[in-house]
């Protein structure tokens, strides 16, 4: 089984998964551009288990349909590195794709939240758009 880690700027938080993902994804709502400091948010869905290395601070934030998610970050760089949604931790992790410094990730399968996609961010071919969160 493939073993894949991710980790924060700095190097004092990681997260090792096996597996290849679940689902990758962007998501172009407010609060992943706000959360994210850029225009989307992209995450890679990860089944358990997954092994924590460092000290991660939390912050719980509530989706626009009102599912809550509990997001990790470094307390040291401040990197948002994972997050579970609140009732649905034995399910899966969300991990940001970049902390995999892999460009050979592979791309998003899915983007939700369209109608706030920025107009100059074009979608890989083959992405499903959702306008709003189709779950």
């Amino acid at each position: 089984m493939q073993t894949k880690t991710a980790s924060c700027s700095c190097g004092q938080l990681s997260i090792e998964v096996n597996g290849a993902p679940l689902g990758v994804g962007i998501c172009h709502c407010l609060a992943c551009q706000r959360r994210t400091g850029s225009v989307f948010a992209a995450l890679a869905a990860f089944a358990p288990p997954y092994a924590v290395t460092g000290k991660a601070t939390e912050y719980l934030g509530v989706g626009d349909r009102g599912s809550r998610y509990t997001f990790r970050f470094c307390t040291v760089c401040g990197t948002n590195l994972f997050h579970t949604e609140v009732g649905a931790e034995r399910a899966f992790v969300a991990m940001a794709v970049g902390a995999f410094a892999d460009p050979q990730f592979p791309p998003p399968e899915d983007s939700v939240y369209d109608c706030r996609r920025h107009s100059w961010v074009l979608l890989p071919p083959g992405t499903k758009a959702y306008d709003k969160d189709p779950d």
